[in-house]
């Protein structure tokens, strides 16, 4: 009898290692649209939300253990007490770590961060660089813990997204399921960050993957609040900031004053970008001029960090402790404004330097900073018909940074969610709106994209715009053989003429060729070594660009509508 049960015992422990074998043969074959992709987007969440989470306890750690307090919350209040000296050396040598990780992990010392999870949503079938992107985390948490003055959400953001990649690749994820594996790992990562799943599921969907489709909105949400559990089982149901009281609003009287804020927001966040990216350019002349190594370039911008640290110790770090004074009042509007411009300064330097972290917390700190300066000076002029400069400080708050971000309805969520203050939601809406309104004509649309606008990847004015570059010539040029190839003594004539692309373009460089030349079909070369004439393969006919470039459009339209 107990043999008998045995024998069941070991055949039905072979039964399940055969079909979880067959499980996972048909994962890794056919993708996890076949099985429980649900049970996928839980999976990346909890792995996105423990990322997130330990990337913030590594931070807290070493922040503790470098600036020798154990109250975080009120690092910059402590850091005034330290020597000079001590200020001015961390983010110097922190600078140097970064440049060494940078160095080590990356070809062009560049730190990895959202534009580059937008980029390999929308052309790299939602993968990023997984090596570059572990070091980008590793120099983003040294940047933070040593007084950089960024944000710790690009780098968890990026940092997901090497999770799903990972996980994309060792299950043969197709285009579709490899961006909405990679929506869910943002979800997951930025739900973890704030304590906000809302925000963070559509976070995922209007910033990285820029469309609302259906399809993706079930799977992206369990992974937003898997991660949000994740940050819970740590930190409780605790909002990031406590606002003294409630807001109150005269609507329809104070209602164009928030309108008058969310201008002068949209104008402060496109000064924030724009600073940035001056300030990148000027890095970029000095180190060419002075043959800087790039390993020492975040070490300089550090040392220049810790002089401003020695007066202004509310740039190190995220800042939330500023932040939390500006929205609770603690400060006079000269303060809250020069903080501002410090602050911006702050933020310039370390990206410039490329010493790792992201823009939204800055984003967060100077808008409340912004709004409550404007805030003190409204209520001051008409105190009759105002509510709390408080008010004017969240909204100004959500305002920057949806300018920043791009992404009205995400940040005005995060806001709330932050806040845990649902009263003011049309105050924050109004200024929100113009804000975004504003900056997206200044800039393109929003710093992420305007960062990948300065590399030419063009992807701020949608589809039509970039789809070109995904398809390659090799993949819809017809080779000699093609029992309609183009005619070869032609194809010779436009390779003297100059006319010929290389088989390893993409068909945005080929179109302008097409509407240059007027011709039906362009050759496709290899080119030799010098002294080494070219080798024909065929040619680029326009109609086949033209359809490709349909394809491409037809199956866009079908994701983002499905």
């Amino acid at each position: 009898m107990i043999k008998q049960i045995k024998l069941i015992m070991v055949e039905r422990m072979q039964n399940l290692t055969a079909n979880m074998r067959n499980a996972w043969h048909l994962l890794v074959e056919k993708g996890p649209s076949q099985i429980q992709f649900w049970l996928i987007a839980l999976i990346i969440g909890v792995a996105s939300g423990t990322a997130a989470l330990g990337f913030r306890k590594g931070i807290e750690i070493l922040q503790a253990s470098l600036y020798g307090t154990d109250d975080l919350t009120r690092l910059h209040s402590f850091a005034e007490t330290l020597p000079w000296y001590w200020i001015l050396l961390l983010p110097t040598v922190g600078g140097l770590i970064v440049g060494v990780i940078l160095n080590w992990f990356t070809h062009d010392g560049r730190v990895r961060s959202v534009a580059d999870v937008i980029e390999g949503a929308a052309l790299w079938e939602g993968r990023v660089e997984k090596r570059a992107g572990l070091g980008s985390a590793l120099a983003s948490l040294v940047t933070l813990s040593t007084g950089g003055s960024s944000g710790r959400e690009g780098p968890v953001v990026h940092l997901a997204a090497v999770i799903s990649t990972w996980i994309s690749v060792r299950i043969n994820a197709s285009g579709i399921t490899g961006r909405d594996l990679l929506g869910c790992a943002v979800a997951g990562a930025v739900s973890a960050s704030f304590n906000a799943p809302i925000a963070g599921a559509l976070f995922a969907l209007e910033v990285v993957l820029r469309h609302f489709a259906v399809h993706a909105f079930a799977p992206i949400a369990i992974a937003a609040v898997s991660g949000t559990v994740i940050n819970r089982l740590e930190y409780g149901g605790v909002t990031e900031f406590i606002l003294p009281e409630e807001g109150s609003l005269a609507f329809y009287i104070e209602l164009p004053a928030f309108l008058i804020l969310g201008l002068i927001s949209g104008m402060v966040a496109v000064i924030l970008m724009r600073s940035i990216f001056w300030a990148e350019d000027l890095g970029n002349a000095v180190q060419h001029r002075l043959r800087l190594p790039r390993i020492l370039r975040p070490a300089l911008s550090g040392f220049l960090l810790g002089g401003i640290a020695i007066y202004f110790p509310h740039i190190i770090g995220v800042g939330y402790e500023t932040t939390s004074a500006a929205l609770t009042g603690q400060m006079t509007a000269g303060v809250a404004i020069l903080f501002v411009a410090v602050k911006v300064a702050a933020v310039a330097i370390t990206m410039a330097g490329r010493m790792g972290g992201g823009v939204f917390s800055p984003a967060l700190m100077v808008g409340a900073l912004t709004g409550l300066a404007f805030g003190i000076i409204a209520t001051a002029i008409f105190p009759d018909v105002s509510g709390s400069e408080t008010l004017y400080a969240l909204a100004g708050m959500g305002a920057v940074a949806a300018a920043v971000l791009g992404a009205p309805i995400s940040t005005t969520l995060i806001v709330f969610e932050l806040t845990g203050d649902w009263q003011t939601g049309i105050a924050v809406m109004s200024a929100v709106s113009l804000s975004t309104a504003l900056s997206s004509q200044l800039v393109d649309r929003s710093f992420f994209l305007t960062q990948l606008e300065r590399r030419n990847i063009h992807l701020a004015a949608g589809p039509q715009a970039y789809l070109l570059s995904t398809v390659r010539v090799a993949q819809v040029m017809r080779d000699l053989e093609h029992t309609r190839a183009a005619g070869e003594e032609h194809c010779w004539e436009l390779i003297e003429a100059g006319v010929y692309v290389d088989g390893n373009t993409t068909l945005d460089v080929v179109m302008p060729l097409f509407e240059a030349t007027g011709e039906r079909y362009i050759p496709v070369v290899t080119l030799g070594g010098e002294g080494d004439p070219p080798e024909l393969w065929g040619a680029v006919f326009h109609v086949d660009a033209l359809k490709a470039f349909n394809r491409a459009l037809s199956e866009t339209a079908a994701e983002e509508h499905s």
